[in-house]
């Protein structure tokens, strides 16, 4: 059985590393991950059953063992609902710090939901007051199941493309994506972002600086122009930087950056922390070769952003999705037929 452990646990390695070095910019990523790190708990599990007399024999380490599965074992069961009470706790603080707006109760919704769907519901036995009313509800749950599934695959996968062993990767060009900013002033978010940028730079030896955004509504002058302006104050050599000023939304940023790169060029691109990954995908739907950086940004903010991020993803992807929901639908229904 150990064999087969072993076995199990260097195929999903593989696979894992594979996906890294390749193409990580999809959520096969954070699948993977999580196959290779239950490839070892099942490994682990398998060594101690299969020495578990020798174990035994060995106070200390059975009791190493015995500690450590204990730990895991109340981090699972505790982790659901620390999760749920930080959504919770910090969905009202973005509501106090930003305003009341559909776009900030992000947080304080899914906590809700979640609460809703895994103990409100339940509760009222839906089963006792109409089947049809039941069937209904169930679908539902497959839906919500299956969207959290989803969301735990695009967190994980976006947190592993923000993971880099190091700044110097002979890049080219770094493109900063541009936010909003007022009149004419930077935001600390749109900082944050050109300050990562230019640290990533000045790691790569010749490397260009491409301050990518457009004007928009309040604005005195395009982003890109202000992100420059921003550059050259802190100490940023302006013949270093390069100026796109004509986008509107990530898909043009990418686009009109790309044009402004002599061929064939190695680049990053650097946006704020929750954004990275979603940057990656249209990127990648664009035939777009690149990695991500991402600048950090206040943490009530990031998990509100990231539930964004992720519906954004959704609809990005929602044929596939749409497609797959209805065909898990069917496969059920025909389950409970028979």
């Amino acid at each position: 059985m150990i064999t087969i452990g072993l076995a199990i646990t260097a195929f999903f390695t593989i696979v894992f590393i594979l996906i890294m070095v390749i193409e990580r910019r999809t959520l096969f990523t954070g699948f993977s991950f999580l196959c290779m790190l239950g490839s070892y708990a099942l490994l682990a599990m398998l060594i101690v059953f299969r020495y578990s007399h020798w174990i035994t024999a060995h106070r200390l380490l059975f009791d190493v063992i015995l500690f450590g599965a204990f730990v895991g074992v109340v981090f699972l069961i505790a982790l659901p609902i620390v999760l749920v009470l930080m959504f919770f706790v910090e969905g009202i603080k973005i509501i106090r710090k930003e305003g009341f707006k559909w776009t900030n109760c992000l947080s304080l919704g899914l906590a809700l939901l979640v609460i809703i769907t895994s103990f409100v519901m339940p509760s009222l036995q839906l089963w006792k007051i109409h089947p049809y009313l039941f069937k209904l509800w169930s679908m539902v749950e497959l839906l919500f199941a299956y969207l959290l599934f989803m969301a735990t695959m695009y967190v994980v996968s976006a947190l592993l493309n923000l993971m880099h062993l190091r700044k110097n990767h002979h890049f080219d060009y770094v493109v900063v994506l541009g936010a909003g900013v007022i009149g004419a002033k930077i935001t600390p978010l749109l900082a944050a972002r050109i300050e990562k940028g230019m640290e990533i730079c000045r790691a790569n030896p010749d490397c260009q600086l491409i301050m990518s955004g457009g004007q928009g509504p309040g604005e005195d002058l395009p982003e890109g122009e202000a992100m420059a302006k921003y550059a050259i104050a802190q100490q940023m050599p302006k013949e270093h930087i390069l100026i796109e000023n004509k986008s509107s939304n990530t898909i043009e940023n990418l686009h009109f950056s790309q044009n402004l790169m002599k061929q064939p060029a190695r680049f990053a691109i650097v946006t704020t922390s929750y954004h990275v990954f979603r940057s990656l995908i249209i990127a990648r739907k664009q035939h777009i070769k690149c990695v991500g950086y991402g600048a950090k940004t206040k943490w009530y903010f990031t998990l509100n952003a990231t539930i964004r991020e992720f519906i954004g993803y959704l609809s990005l992807t929602r044929k596939m999705h749409i497609v797959f929901i209805i065909l898990l639908e069917l496969l059920i229904v025909g389950l409970r037929i028979h």
